[in-house]
């Protein structure tokens, strides 16, 4: 989709939403949900992804691309762009009604000592450090989280396990932090999430799920590990592979070359096609494998 560009003259307002949208200079798609800015951004081959920057002042219409430094994943289009500023909206909006407080403790976490803690209630502390952060249970509290789990002495880290917290105690978090913590825990503990909910996850609801399915169905095919654009053979990529997609020093590798316009990486790896793809014993593009054909 080609970005038209801004009108000087236009001038946007928050709609009922809270959400102000509107262009930006350069013809992106932005919009203001409180103190943070959003724009959708191209990202080359008709993609786009969600950028955002904090406390920009100027009119949306006076923003460019180089004033966005944060990224938040892929957005499909306009239409997913805005539904996400409404979600946003409505997030800040709940996030005011919860009693969360921010504090000075001085304590030890498994990432550094804490530097800044925001208490969610009584005995659910969530730390930041000066690399990393996360939550620390009380006992009792810790009690609440189902076994499968339950961290031994309380500690669930910022990146995936925080979403076992809000799970266990969901009136502490907003609608969009519930929805984030679900995909969470169905992506990284699909076995606990099934034995929870009471019922098995289907196709394309779990990270984990497929990738151990995607791993039992070619646990005898070759896999791609690495890959680039053959030096040797134009419009060919030189992958390596070894069964089931394997890594190791003791693992035995092979060549093959596959058309570029074929080779796509997937989920999670190539799968080769011995009765397309040959193996190949000629001149290599990896300077590890150089010397070594035959």
């Amino acid at each position: 989709m080609t970005m038209l560009p801004s009108q000087s003259s236009e001038v946007s307002t928050p709609d009922a939403s809270g959400v102000e949208f509107g262009r930006s200079a350069d013809g992106v798609h932005v919009a203001r949900v409180g103190d943070l800015v959003f724009a959708m951004v191209p990202g080359g081959d008709g993609r786009y992804f969600l950028a955002s920057a904090w406390r920009l002042s100027r009119p949306l219409a006076a923003l460019k691309r180089e004033d966005f430094y944060s990224h938040h994943g892929a957005v499909e289009d306009e239409t997913a762009f805005r539904e996400r500023m409404i979600e946003q909206a409505e997030h800040c909006r709940e996030l005011g009604l919860l009693s969360r407080s921010t504090a000075r403790m001085t304590c030890s976490t498994p990432w550094g000592p804490s530097q800044g803690a925001t208490v969610y209630a009584d005995g659910i502390v969530s730390h930041t450090t000066a690399g990393h952060g996360g939550f620390k249970l009380s006992d009792p509290r810790n009690s609440k989280v189902h076994p499968m789990l339950r961290a031994d002495g309380g500690w669930y880290e910022e990146d995936a396990a925080w979403a076992i917290v809000a799970l266990t105690f969901p009136d502490l978090f907003t609608t969009y932090e519930r929805k984030c913590a679900d995909k969470t825990i169905r992506d990284s503990w699909p076995d606990a999430w099934e034995r929870i909910f009471g019922r098995p996850l289907a196709p394309g609801e779990s990270y984990e799920k497929d990738a151990q399915a995607f791993a039992r169905e070619h646990a005898t095919d070759w896999i791609v590990i690495s890959a680039l654009r053959s030096d040797h053979h134009p419009g060919m990529t030189e992958v390596i592979a070894t069964v089931g997609g394997k890594r190791g020093e003791r693992v035995e590798a092979r060549r093959f070359l596959v058309p570029s316009g074929e080779y796509a990486v997937g989920r999670f790896g190539f799968v080769i096609d011995e009765a397309k793809h040959a193996t190949y014993d000629g001149p290599s593009s990896f300077a590890g494998w150089r010397g070594r054909a035959s």
